[in-house]
Order: C-alpha cells, then sequence, then structure tokens
C-alpha cells in the first residue's frame, strides 16, 4: 500500500480541504492513501484549494509574524529602501538590507529559505498530484481545476526561481519513500521551457474569463494572463508578454479605482479599506471567522504605538507593535510635490490622529498607512483585508512598458501609463493631456518613466526588486530632489542603505539542510553549504 509521504524536498503534502461561503476553509486530514483518495472530485477540489493559500501564496502575502513581514517583504529588502523596526532580532532583514548575507548562511538559511524552499516544494507536489491523477476522477470542470493546478505549479516554481536561481525541476508526485530521488539543480531556462509557461499557457486557455471576485475568489483567465506577462518580461520577451495584457485590457472587466477627493476618499484610500474592487485581478483572501490577515494593521504603526493605544479609550487589540517594513525618507523622493500618492494618508503616514479621542500620535517615522484597518485597529484586533496580488494599475504600466520596448512610444503606451498618472495627478491634468506630454518622449526616456511609475503606484506590495533583477538597474533615489531618480547599472550601484551590490547578492542561499541530505544539490556562489 502506498502512503503519501512528506519528505523535505519533495513534499506530497496533500491535505484535503472544503469550501465554506466562497472562501476556502482549511481542514486538513492526515494518513491518506492513494488506495482511499483521489476518488472523488471533492479530493481534487480539496487539493487545488490548499494551493490557495499554501507555498508561493503564502510567500508573498503572510503578515502574521508578530517581528517580521512576509518572505517577499524580507527580499525587497536588499533595496536598503525598507528596514525591519525589529532587524535586530531578524536578523536576515538586516543582513539582507546590509548586503552581507553571505557572511551569514546558516542565519539566512533558519530565518527565510528553509520554509520557502519546503513550502513551495510541498505546493509543487500536491500540485503534481492533481495534474496525475485528474483524468482518473469523474468530476465536471476538469479543465479548471487541472488549469488551476498548473497556475499555483508555475507560480511556486517563478517563486523559487526568482530567490535561488536553479532548482531542481519535479513534475511527478512523490509517493513512497523508495522513490525519494536525490535531483540536481535544474537550469532556469529549462525550467521555463518546460514547466512555467506551458502550465501558465494551459491556464490561460482553460480558466473563466471573468474577475477575481465574480469567479468565487478562483483565479482566472486574466490572473494567468498577468503572471505569464510576468515571466515573459523577466525573460525580456516583452513581444510575448504585451497580447497577454492587452488580454486584460480588452477584456473591459477591469477598471481603475476612481478618486472621490484627495483625502480619504482617494482610489488609495479605496483600495486601502475594499475588497473586491474593479481594480484587483487576484488577491490572497481573508476572513474574520477562518483566515485573518494576522498583524498587518499594526504593522501599519511601529513600537512606540501600542503606549499611545493603550492609553485611548477604544484600547490595545494587540500584543505586539512593529513597523517591519519601514520606507526610507528618501524613498519619498520618487513622487513630485503634486503626486497624491507621495501625501500622507494615502500609502504612508508619520503622524495618527485618534478618531474617536483625536489624541495625536506622532510616530517620528515613515510608517505604512496603505495597511491601516480602522475597525481592527480600533474594535476587533483581527485584520480582514485581503492582499492584492495583481492589480490593473500593474496591468497598465506592463503594457505601456512592453509595447514601448517593441514598438516605441505609441499612442496606447502613453495612454495606458497616463492613466495610471492621471489618477495621483493634484493639478486636475488630464489623461489626454498627460498622454500628449508622453508621446513627446524619447524611447529610452519614456521606458524609464514607467519604471519609476512602478516605484510611485506599489511602494508596499514589495515588486521592486523584482524590476531591479528584470532591468538589471538600480533606481538611485535622490536624497534632495523630489521626482528626481537615476538607474544604474544594478551590480556595483549602492544600494538605500549605502552598501554595494555583488553578483552574489542576486540570489538567497540554498537551503543547507537541503544540501546535507541530497549530494547532488550544489550551493549559490558565495555561500557556504555547511
Amino acid at each position: 500500500m502506498k502512503r503519501i509521504l512528506t519528505t523535505t524536498i519533495l513534499c506530497a503534502g496533500l491535505a484535503m480541504f472544503t469550501a465554506c461561503d466562497n472562501f476556502l476553509e482549511e481542514n486538513p486530514k492526515s494518513s491518506l492513501t492513494l488506495e482511499t483518495y483521489y476518488q472523488t472530485e471533492e479530493d481534487i477540489v480539496g487539493n487545488v484549494n490548499y494551493l490557495y493559500r499554501n507555498g508561493a501564496p503564502s510567500m508573498l502575502s503572510d503578515m502574521s509574524g508578530a517581528y517580521r513581514g512576509s518572505s517577499v517583504s524580507v527580499m525587497n529588502m536588499v533595496t536598503g529602501y525598507f528596514t525591519n523596526e525589529y532587524e535586530g532580532q531578524e536578523v536576515d532583514c538586516q543582513y539582507a538590507r546590509n548586503l552581507n548575507r553571505q557572511s551569514y548562511t546558516q542565519s539566512c538559511c533558519n530565518y527565510l529559505t528553509n520554509n520557502a524552499w519546503e513550502k513551495c516544494y510541498e505546493a509543487v507536489n500536491v500540485a503534481n498530484a492533481v495534474v496525475k491523477y485528474i483524468d482518473g476522477v469523474d468530476m465536471n470542470n476538469k479543465e479548471q481545476y487541472l488549469a488551476e493546478a498548473r497556475f499555483f505549479r508555475a507560480l511556486n516554481y517563478f517563486y523559487l526561481i526568482k530567490m535561488f536561481g536553479d532548482v531542481p525541476m519535479v513534475t511527478d508526485v512523490t509517493e513512497d519513500v523508495d522513490q525519494i530521488t536525490y535531483p540536481t539543480r535544474t537550469a532556469v531556462s529549462e525550467i521555463y521551457t518546460n514547466v512555467v509557461i506551458p502550465d501558465l499557457q494551459y491556464a490561460v486557455e482553460n480558466l473563466p474569463a471573468a474577475t477575481f471576485a465574480g469567479n468565487g475568489h478562483r483565479v482566472t483567465r486574466y490572473a494567468a494572463d498577468m503572471l505569464l506577462a510576468d515571466v515573459h518580461m523577466r525573460l525580456g520577451d516583452y513581444a510575448s508578454a504585451t497580447p497577454l495584457l492587452e488580454d486584460v485590457i480588452g477584456s473591459n472587466q477591469f477598471s481603475l479605482t476612481t478618486n472621490d477627493d484627495m483625502a480619504l476618499g482617494s482610489a488609495y484610500n479605496k483600495l486601502r479599506e475594499n475588497d473586491d474592487l474593479p481594480e484587483v485581478i487576484y488577491a490572497y483572501e481573508y476572513d474574520g471567522s477562518i483566515s485573518n490577515n494576522g498583524n498587518v494593521p499594526v504593522h501599519a504603526f511601529n513600537l512606540a504605538s501600542a503606549n499611545f493605544f493603550s492609553n485611548t479609550s477604544t484600547g490595545n487589540h494587540y500584543s505586539l507593535w512593529v513597523n517591519v517594513f519601514g520606507v526610507s525618507e528618501r524613498y519619498l523622493n520618487v513622487y513630485e510635490s503634486d503626486d497624491l500618492r507621495g501625501q500622507m494618508n494615502q500609502f504612508f503616514h508619520r503622524t495618527y490622529e485618534h478618531p474617536v479621542d483625536h489624541k495625536v500620535l506622532d510616530m517620528k517615522m515613515l510608517c505604512n498607512w496603505y495597511w491601516y484597518d480602522k475597525e481592527a485597529i480600533l474594535n476587533t484586533g483581527v485584520g480582514t483585508k485581503d492582499w492584492n496580488l495583481y492589480r490593473y494599475a500593474e496591468t497598465l504600466l506592463s503594457a505601456a512598458e512592453c509595447i514601448a520596448q517593441t514598438s516605441g512610444v505609441t499612442s496606447d503606451a502613453a495612454n495606458y501609463l497616463a492613466e495610471v498618472k492621471e489618477r495621483a495627478d493634484m493639478n486636475g491634468r488630464s489623461a489626454s493631456e498627460i498622454a500628449a506630454e508622453l508621446q513627446g518622449y524619447g524611447k529610452q526616456a519614456f521606458i524609464e518613466e514607467c519604471w519609476k511609475e512602478r516605484l510611485r503606484e506599489m511602494p508596499l506590495e514589495m515588486k521592486l526588486w523584482d524590476l531591479c533583477v528584470r532591468i538589471n538597474k538600480f533606481p538611485d533615489i535622490s536624497s534632495t530632489n523630489q521626482g528626481q531618480v537615476t538607474f544604474v547599472d544594478l551590480i556595483g550601484a549602492k544600494n538605500g542603505s549605502g552598501a554595494t551590490f555583488k553578483d552574489t547578492d542576486l540570489y538567497w542561499p540554498i537551503p543547507v539542510n537541503e544540501i546535507q541530505r541530497n549530494p547532488n544539490l550544489t550551493q549559490n556562489t558565495g555561500y557556504s553549504e555547511k
């Protein structure tokens, strides 16, 4: 009798989940065998549901730690523009920011990469099992669930590639201890060609052409479009990315959130407060009674805030307050003075006025207003805001850049970029006026404006390091002049904390424990194997 096992590198981790009111409720079962499993539609759906909340989606979204942010937040610390207020304890954050991880391999593995490796490969193995056995199950919507499994397999491999570079490519499920092998690292190009790209192409072709909310919070064709476009852009294949992005735009199912005013009624505050807006293409879902978003609400403040809230009429509903992804003052200079996103109480804040007592808290540092949850902070201690992974604003920015990269500054490229810029413009300029100005840019200047706009539009969505690696450039933000950003070669550049980028800073260490268990694994250059 074959038993589904959990191993370090190739982990089955097959678990049963059931749906609950359109939310993917978690209810794991253990000691399952293949003789009794993968017999029903419920078995397939349960394992696909598992993929929504484990592996790479969790790496991108999980802010449940009291002292640290998500896995991807730590990866973005290498830019030097962000810091963890508790980095003396969460040392991998400090090593990342100071670009000296190579001297602390084991600590980086213990704090970050062990978990990322294990959880992503667990998810890969679950996806592999769905792919292998779904044909033998009598069920409805078989193509959709297979497409979802392949979407998440691709997402997990993409995350592993971005963290480690070459990694073992495993496409069959591990079911028996006798099957366990010791795979070597596979070239990134081979993983893209044989798994990631074909998986996502299948997902685009077989997932529903619907919005995330309209599809019961399951991934859609347009989420697959965005992820596959990301992959092609990472590979420098902008021509292949363009039609995927135009598929999202041409669907007419998405739109930018609008401003009611330039204060708390702005689009950015609506995005902060509300789920399921027409701008959201794919999000990690949270719920107050089943799975809340952990410490995101208190990560909108800093250590000094706990005492302040303890002395208010609403009280302190959390045990620890930490600014785990603090933005440097220098980063604010990506914004011109008339850019709404650079104003306080849009993405960032330094002071907070209690809405009941009207006491004012001065945090004496930039904190993340975009993560503020009024109900959680003042009343419940339970955050429920979804974490947006792809927004329509990113679609427009990516499409504008891809068109410019391949065809120059066309009217479509200018119009897409202008839509995003118009929303943030405090002078009332129309998109057509902005587009007319952009069409006067040279090709490289326009592309760099697209890069700058990504920094302005998504400062807290932890996508800056991905941009740096993709374009092999680093944004040198002026410490004195608002809006002044110069893109310099990444290797040899100084990050936001004054450390110099080396070739070995592009990736994190392969977990030392894995190397010790698998003699065929090799370590990334610059890191220790012990």
